[in-house]
């Protein structure tokens, strides 16, 4: 009922997500009556965290289609629809790239079916004192 709502992989235009056999096993939808901020997120990765320690992968997703998915779940009007949460054990090898200088966070796969995924260094992102008065001393 769920998988026909869900957008899959955005940036893998070619690709309508997981083909029969290779979906997640299990879904959780975070709803809420109100707007809960930040705690959807805390939410999401507080499960996905607690999946990978059993050895599941979780994909967060939020390219939903949201009213398709509360008519499916007869989900009353006044609850929103935050996240969807695909559950199951790793069918692909996702490799960590260093991002590229322009800053382009896209994916890919490569032509063996590895899923390439760039993300930020440590260094790049972490706010040290060093770096704190390194960056005051350059803006003067």
């Amino acid at each position: 009922m769920l998988f026909p709502h869900l957008r899959w992989a955005g940036a893998l235009k070619d690709w309508p997500g997981p083909a029969e056999g290779e979906r997640p096993t299990g879904y959780i939808i975070i709803l809420s009556e109100a707007n809960p901020g930040h705690n959807v997120g805390i939410a999401a990765q507080t499960i996905q965290l607690a999946a990978a320690e059993a050895g599941y992968g979780v994909c967060m997703m939020g390219a939903i289609n949201r009213d398709a998915i509360k008519a499916a779940f007869n989900i009353p009007d006044d609850i929103n629809v935050h996240l969807v949460l695909a559950i199951g054990k790793p069918a692909e090898t996702v490799v960590i790239e260093p991002m590229p200088a322009d800053g382009n966070t896209a994916y890919w796969r490569s032509e063996d079916g590895v899923h390439h995924v760039p993300k930020r260094a440590l260094e790049d992102v972490l706010v040290t004192y060093r770096n704190a008065r390194k960056h005051k001393e350059q803006r003067g």
